[in-house]
């Protein structure tokens, strides 16, 4: 067995295949129902648990640190944050603390650190209290102002609210949603939401690592997205002029600063206002939608790879940002709300010259639901082509070539 071992909390099948490949043993902590035979070839040792229960998790990992002896502990996913810094508290790994990684998690706890620690990278914010905070918040800020969960992913229950006369609708929204039972409610609660001010302008995601207080931009990711704020896809690297691009990385560096991350990989979303770039939220983990996919594609910088090993030693430290090569672009797949009844153009789309992947877990049966969060989104594709537009057109392109037809689904 290896020398150096990684824990792994949760996250998809190839954090644990690249770490592998990298020569390091790999302790996994996932929840039961993710634990696949592949898994069990490639892992010293699983534990399987609900790992955003500390009382369960604490006292596993403490034994589990004292027969496999791991030296890091790492994640690539939401869920697993505040865990992995519990855990790097608990056991001194040197990793992202706990109380790092929950400033990011808690959006109020962000705005409220950056008032005092960075006011130029935010914007003001309030939490919501009752029916009349939501007026108040109007008044002193003016409209259009957000309103989202505290705790939230996806954009799941995210409002725009531009006048007064939305506030009554407002607040009958959040009232529903607090303490609904969505699919991923036991992660993600929907409890606390907070009032922000709305930033106008191009959403934009820098995806960085971060060596040893050093941040690195790897990659600044073009968001494209519906009407409702979620994301319908992706490009790097993003079409922006070479001043705003330096404003975004200077922005995003004051707030990595700011709010502590020392070690490992962060994802911030930013907007381009006629202020200066704003962050909206950050993660101390890779983008999702696999965006590491995209940044790989362009760049060849594979931060999921470094996510995993880099603590293990083996890696070598990036000096500066790598060069883009090509474009990566994908697009999410979308269809009527309803039962699917075929699923056709997947080998065409797939055949197009320049697209890399197409990811369509949907199939005859399966139920379509409107678009009201990043989780009703039904596959995408990602693509690569010599520049962003033409990589955008691409991704389109396949698209525009899978046909998934439904029919009005009797139970809803």
């Amino acid at each position: 067995m290896s020398e150096q071992r990684v824990l792994i909390v949760g996250g998809r099948i190839e954090n644990v295949r690249k770490a592998k490949e990298q020569g390091l043993g790999v302790v996994y902590l996932q929840q039961p129902g993710q634990f696949t035979p592949e898994h069990a070839s490639l892992v010293d040792a699983a534990l399987l648990v609900d790992y955003t229960d500390w009382t369960v998790t604490e006292p596993l990992v403490a034994a589990a640190h004292r027969a496999y002896g791991f030296t890091s502990v790492v994640t690539t996913t939401e869920a697993g944050v505040e865990p992995a810094g519990r855990i790097s508290d608990l056991l001194d790994l040197g990793g992202v603390s706990h109380e790092v990684a929950h400033l990011l998690r808690d959006k109020l706890s962000m705005r409220r650190h950056l008032a005092a620690a960075a006011p130029t990278v935010s914007v003001a914010a309030e939490e919501v209290g009752d029916r009349e905070s939501l007026t108040a918040f109007g008044a002193r800020h003016g409209y259009p102002f957000i309103v989202k969960p505290v705790d939230g992913i996806g954009s799941l229950g995210l409002q725009l609210v531009e006048s007064d006369d939305q506030l009554d609708e407002v607040w009958e929204t959040i009232t529903r949603l607090r303490h609904s039972d969505h699919q991923f409610a036991r992660f993600f609660p929907l409890e606390r939401f907070l009032m922000e001010e709305y930033i106008s302008g191009q959403e934009l995601s820098v995806e960085a690592f971060t060596f040893e207080g050093r941040h690195v931009v790897v990659a600044v990711t073009e968001k494209l997205t519906y009407d409702n704020f979620v994301e319908l896809g992706h490009v790097v690297p993003a079409r922006i002029g070479p001043a705003d691009e330096e404003a975004v990385v200077a922005c995003v560096t004051e707030f990595l600063d700011a709010v502590g991350v020392g070690s490992g990989p962060s994802h911030t979303e930013v907007r381009l206002s006629e202020r200066g770039p704003r962050v909206i939220e950050s993660h101390n983990r890779p983008g999702g939608d696999r965006i590491r996919d995209l940044v790989e594609e362009a760049t060849g910088f594979d931060i999921e790879r470094y996510t995993v090993a880099w603590p293990g030693g083996d890696l070598p430290t990036l000096e500066g940002r790598p060069a883009v090569r090509q474009a990566a672009a994908t697009r999410f797949l979308a269809a009527e709300p309803g039962r699917v009844t075929a699923v056709e153009g997947v080998d065409g789309a797939l055949a197009l010259d320049g697209v890399v992947d197409v990811d369509l877990p949907v199939e005859p049966g399966s139920v379509v639901q409107p678009i009201r969060s990043s989780w009703d989104r039904l596959g995408q594709v990602i693509a690569v082509a010599p520049d962003a537009d033409a990589a955008v057109a691409l991704c389109e392109k396949a698209c525009a070539a899978i046909r998934v037809t439904t029919t009005p689904d009797p139970a809803e």
